[in-house]
């Protein structure tokens, strides 16, 4: 009952305050009754003084206020509100305001108009390059206000006044279009400007509804002869981009090496694609080779091709099989049985988005009744739930992954490696000798295939020796083999971790970082094979970014510096050699502060030094031994 007097008390002044109006108790006395109601109900119930408690609801107002939009923004949404066009024209034109302001609770201009049918603004918006795919962020009351720390009383009116007044505030639009509203208002001619103008009919919102599902019996035609047409165009456009940018140049771009596992991938996702697969059973893979090879990371690549990168966190379901380890656990995948609220991991996920990329990560740890369950996925691409109710799931493509046989693969792509490394290059068939070390590397990497035999007589036996059933291996369509990263692969990996660390450095810092080919080597060395990438960036970590940081704490390093990585030997004494001499055995990263005085720094050394515009430059490395500096402090 408090909260509801409260609620009345404080929306009525705003009101008041929104139109200036004089607070007599002639002219409003339930105003003042509620006042008076809410205040002794506060004191009863909530032991709070009344004044306490209107000054606590009076500077969340205050504080919502102090976010709200600047006067000639709050002009440009009430004149798409009301159908102002003058006003409108003069702010975008004249005072240059942005046609896609975004609202702090989440619409834009477009959908103020299009929601109140302004059709002459929307007309006009439009041509003013106003985007009409851009979807409001609104969701509820509640949410909206805690996360702006605004009151819900003041959302709540700011929704009704500035946007529309006719919307249900229980409703939530987030991911409503412009489209979405226009079908919403049952506005044929708004439709029609929408289409004309580039409005995508296949945009869902939040809740996964495309425009065409709050459209009236009689609209549900065009609207679906709409999308249609937006499919097929889409269709068209999509094979033109995959023939100027196939599949593997695209996954190419964020993973290094597996040329064999992206071919292989893109093969059958092609295959899929162009209607060349049966359409009674899935797409299913299973991604073979030790930890930290790129397995998960094509899984996310493959999700964001097929359903971009605005679906990519919805359509990718990514469920970690150590957690199925036990025969209870299968219904936290399929949902509890009936009378239990509580759906299924992969049934819900399935639901929401039919066309998902599913991951079963480390399959070989579930359960042989979890592996069940699975068969009837994999054969016939659908799935019974815990109520009993069958979830169709063809259309999804399912990536298994799993560490048996890594240890074999690892070492049978590692002797390949070996025998290739010892054959020259062919170059049109004929021997040649001045080719260079990037092309015989990348001849060697198209050499390296693994062979049928290796499959079946080294591969397949662990396989079944773990799984115990021919049935579940025989519904996998790709075994798809990871194999360790070459050299020329692990130095790209380098470069990419620490071009980030570069950056990071930069930015947080204004400390430039630079590195020579002896610090690339010397990280090269930490290579293991057992964890693929991951083992490169804990060893950067380890040798690079610990130095770093002590360096900067203890003040050795500071902002405009530059900073170059090399590489240093660790010298080791051997008194009963003779002349008890030392002996290089192994290297480390070092850190070298970069000084250039005089001339035109580094960049002088591309020019002649028989220029006379150029200055003698000279350039000074002083090591940077942050382990030094702690010695001082030890006990």
């Amino acid at each position: 009952m408090t909260s509801r007097y409260f609620f009345r008390t404080f929306r009525r002044l705003l009101l008041f305050s929104s139109f200036h109006t004089p607070l007599s108790f002639r002219n409003n006395r339930l105003l003042w009754t509620s006042l008076g109601t809410a205040a002794v109900l506060s004191t009863t119930v909530y032991k709070i003084s009344p004044f306490e408690k209107f000054s606590r609801s009076f500077i969340v107002h205050a504080k919502a206020l102090e976010k709200d939009l600047p006067h000639s923004e709050k002009q440009l949404f009430q004149a798409a509100h009301d159908g102002r066009l003058e006003i409108l024209q003069q702010l975008i034109e004249q005072e240059k305001l942005d046609v896609n302001l975004r609202h702090p609770l989440g619409w834009t201009p477009l959908l103020v108009a299009v929601i109140n049918n302004q059709i002459d603004c929307v007309k006009y918006l439009l041509s003013k390059g106003a985007d009409p795919n851009q979807s409001d962020e609104y969701t509820n009351i509640q949410s909206m206000a805690k996360k702006l720390h605004w009151n819900p009383i003041h959302v709540h009116t700011k929704r009704e006044e500035e946007f529309c007044n006719r919307l249900s505030s229980r409703a939530t639009f987030n991911g409503f279009t412009a489209l979405h509203y226009a079908v919403l208002n049952d506005n044929l001619s708004i439709i029609n400007i929408l289409i004309e103008n580039g409005a995508d009919p296949l945009i869902e919102n939040e809740q996964g509804h495309l425009p065409s599902a709050y459209a009236l019996p009689q609209r549900k035609e065009l609207l679906s002869q709409f999308e249609k047409n937006a499919k097929k165009l889409h269709e068209d456009r999509m094979k033109i981009e995959r023939r100027r940018r196939p599949l593997e140049i695209r996954i190419k771009e964020y993973i290094v090496g597996q040329n064999y596992a992206i071919s292989t991938v893109c093969a059958a996702i092609r295959r899929k694609e162009s209607g060349w697969t049966s359409d009674e059973s899935p797409l299913v893979f299973l991604f073979l080779g030790s930890s930290g090879v790129g397995k998960t990371e094509l899984a996310k690549q493959i999700a964001k091709y097929l359903n971009g990168e605005k679906n990519q966190n919805r359509c990718f379901i990514r469920i970690d099989m150590s957690e199925y380890q036990e025969k209870h656990e299968v219904s936290k995948l399929i949902g509890a049985p009936p009378g239990y609220e509580k759906g299924g991991q992969l049934t819900d996920a399935l639901k929401k988005c039919p066309a998902a990329v599913v991951l079963f990560d480390e399959v070989d740890k579930a359960h042989p009744d979890v592996l069940t369950v699975m068969l009837q996925l994999f054969d016939e691409g659908r799935l019974t739930d815990g109520k009993g109710k069958t979830i169709d799931g063809k259309q999804a493509i399912y990536v298994m992954t799993s560490n048996l046989a890594s240890e074999e693969i690892a070492n049978y792509a590692q002797d390949l490696r070996r025998e290739e490394e010892k054959k020259p290059p062919l170059v049109n068939g004929t021997m040649t000798s001045d080719d260079t070390n990037q092309q015989q590397e990348d001849d060697r990497k198209s050499r390296i295939t693994v062979s049928k035999q290796f499959k079946d007589k080294v591969v397949k036996p662990i396989l079944k020796r773990h799984f115990r059933r021919d049935e579940f291996l025989g519904r996998i369509n790709e075994m798809v083999y990871f194999l360790p990263f070459s050299k020329s692969e692990i130095n790209k990996l380098l470069l990419k971790e620490l071009e980030f660390w570069k950056k990071r450095a930069k930015e947080q810092h204004n400390i430039d970082i630079i590195w020579d080919r002896k610090a690339l080597d010397c990280l090269a060395d930490g290579y293991d094979i057992n964890y693929g990438a991951r083992s490169l960036k804990h060893e950067v970590e380890r040798s690079v970014v610990n130095q770093l940081a002590a360096a900067h704490e203890q003040g050795l390093i500071e902002s405009g510096n530059q900073i170059l990585l090399t590489a240093q030997e660790n010298l080791f004494h051997t008194p009963f050699s003779s002349g008890s001499k030392s002996e290089p055995i192994s290297q480390s990263v070092k850190l070298q502060k970069v000084e250039t005085t005089g001339g035109r720094g580094l960049i002088s050394g591309l020019f002649n030094s028989t220029n006379n515009n150029n200055q003698a430059t000279n350039v000074t490395y002083t090591d940077i031994k942050p382990e030094d500096h702690l010695k001082t402090y030890q006990f």
